[in-house]
C-alpha cells in the first residue's frame, strides 16, 4: 500500500492557493487593460528631451508645453514636439501600456506608460522624449 507522504490538508491548501492566484491574476490584468478616457488625460503637459543619460537639469530649449484636448487633438508647441518625433502631432489616443500621437503625415509614434501621468518613447538616436502633466501654475 502506497501513502501519500503529504497531508490532505496541504494538498488542499495548495489547490486553494493556486485557485486565488489565478483569480487574481485575471482580476489584475483586466484592470491593467482598462483604457484611461481622454477627459482624465485632458489638460496641460510638458514633453522633455533628454540625452541617454539624464541630465542634471534639463534646459528650457528641451522643453515643449503641450496641451492634450478631451477631443483628442493637441495644441501648444506641436511643432517643437514635432522637430523631436519627425512629425508634429495633431491628434493623441490611449492605448492599455500607454498613448499614441498622430502627426500630420499620419506617423504615429507610441509612448509607453513608465508611471503614472508620465509616458515616454526613446528616439533612434537614443534620446528619450517623456511627456509628463504640466506642474501646477502658481500665482504670487
Amino acid at each position: 500500500m502506497c501513502r501519500n507522504p503529504q497531508p490532505q490538508g496541504v494538498q488542499a491548501s495548495a489547490w486553494l492557493l493556486a485557485t486565488l492566484m489565478m483569480f487574481t491574476g485575471e482580476a489584475a490584468m483586466a484592470r491593467s487593460l482598462l483604457l484611461a478616457e481622454p477627459s482624465q488625460l485632458a489638460g496641460q503637459w510638458q514633453a522633455v528631451l533628454s540625452g541617454p543619460q539624464e541630465p542634471a537639469q534639463t534646459p528650457p530649449s528641451s522643453i515643449c508645453l503641450v496641451e492634450l484636448r478631451a477631443d483628442q487633438t493637441l495644441v501648444g508647441q506641436t511643432a517643437c514636439l514635432g522637430q523631436w518625433l519627425g512629425d508634429e502631432p495633431v491628434h493623441w489616443f490611449t492605448e492599455p501600456d500607454g498613448l499614441s500621437l498622430i502627426g500630420k503625415q499620419n506617423s504615429r509614434i507610441h509612448l509607453q506608460l513608465r508611471q503614472e501621468q508620465h509616458y515616454q518613447v526613446t528616439l533612434k538616436s537614443g534620446q528619450v522624449v517623456t511627456l509628463e502633466r504640466s506642474p501646477p501654475q502658481t500665482t504670487p
